[in-house]
């Protein structure tokens, strides 16, 4: 067991080592379109990276169906692992609707021998929502 001190130091370390090793500026939440971001989350259990869909029910809503219409697209031509919910639950109890990939393997954010493979994985990963985010785009916002 870690201390919530060493717990946030492990956390820091391996985000600053995220950031060193990946030098790249990326999309997160400067989609331009309002409560649609993408995210990393690496905790003690699971690394995954999102596409969330956070806004109000009827921009969720509307995202969601444009993004379920591309949903084949993506599949096919990014990310074949993308997961689909519509209604997702976060820790704080908040519904989000949300596309993710999730690495399959046993990880945690307390075990530096399994930092490598989430970075790898995250840079993997987040590249190819980024081009499909970047090619789909304009059918997203319209």
């Amino acid at each position: 067991m870690f201390s919530k001190e060493e717990s946030r130091l492990l956390r820091q370390e391996f985000w600053t080592s995220f950031g060193k090793s990946f030098p790249r500026k990326w999309i997160l939440y400067d989609t331009k379109l309002k409560g649609f971001s993408f995210k990393f989350h690496f905790d003690t259990k699971t690394a995954l990276v999102a596409l969330d869909l956070e806004d109000d029910l009827e921009s969720r809503i509307n995202y969601w169906e444009k993004l379920i219409a591309l949903k084949s697209i993506l599949i096919n031509d990014f990310l074949p692992e993308a997961i689909f919910e519509e209604a997702y639950i976060l820790e704080n109890d908040k519904e989000i609707s949300r596309i993710y990939v999730s690495l399959d393997k046993k990880v945690s954010i307390h075990n530096k021998n399994s930092w490598r493979d989430v970075m790898l994985f995250f840079n993997e990963t987040m590249n190819l929502f980024e081009a499909f985010f970047e090619d789909y785009k304009d059918a997203i916002e319209n």
